[in-house]
């Protein structure tokens, strides 16, 4: 009987994840060579929340920053939720990351190293809360994005020799 209840409750969030949109951010991975990824919350307001859930929101031209001992996303832009009156917010506005301040000194610590930034990889709910997948991360040069580019090719290549036999 148990079993039966947690196969259900597995399937009833497998469904729900389903529904609930993830963004990607696809050129972060290409631009930035990812040295480490962090899982945090942000701050939304209520017509935010929704906006996202309509998958209405981006995330390429974003950037996390450290402001006065706390950390802020730049750049991320919320769609203004069609139903909202009064309380929807600016598109653009700096929004604010939920993070332990351990976590922040450490990433302080990480960023004062030259070349290093910190950008957002994912946004996704988990259990009814946004969340952000953020990537400390190193620019990458023309010649390394050329050679990843030659690289998966290269890969393409040969699965598809594979498949052939």
């Amino acid at each position: 009987m148990a079993k039966m209840k947690q196969q259900r409750l597995a399937e009833a969030q497998e469904a729900h994840s389903a529904r609930t949109p993830s963004i990607d951010n696809r050129r972060a991975r290409h631009d930035y060579a990812i040295l480490e990824s962090l899982e945090v919350g942000i701050a939304l307001t209520g017509t935010e929340v929704k906006s996202i859930r309509a998958g209405g929101a981006s995330i390429a031209e974003s950037y996390a920053r450290i402001r006065d001992g706390e950390l802020w996303l730049l750049g991320m832009h919320v769609p203004s939720y069609r139903e909202g009156t009064f309380s929807n917010v600016d598109p653009k506005r700096p929004r604010k990351l939920l993070v332990h301040r351990e976590q922040i000194a450490r990433l302080k610590s990480a960023l004062e190293e030259k070349g290093l930034t910190l950008v957002p990889l994912r946004l996704y709910f988990t259990r009814g809360k946004v969340k952000i997948e953020l990537g400390l991360a190193r620019g990458k040069k023309m010649w390394d994005k050329r050679a990843d580019l030659v690289k998966r090719e290269s890969e393409r290549e040969t699965e598809r020799e594979l498949s052939r036999r």
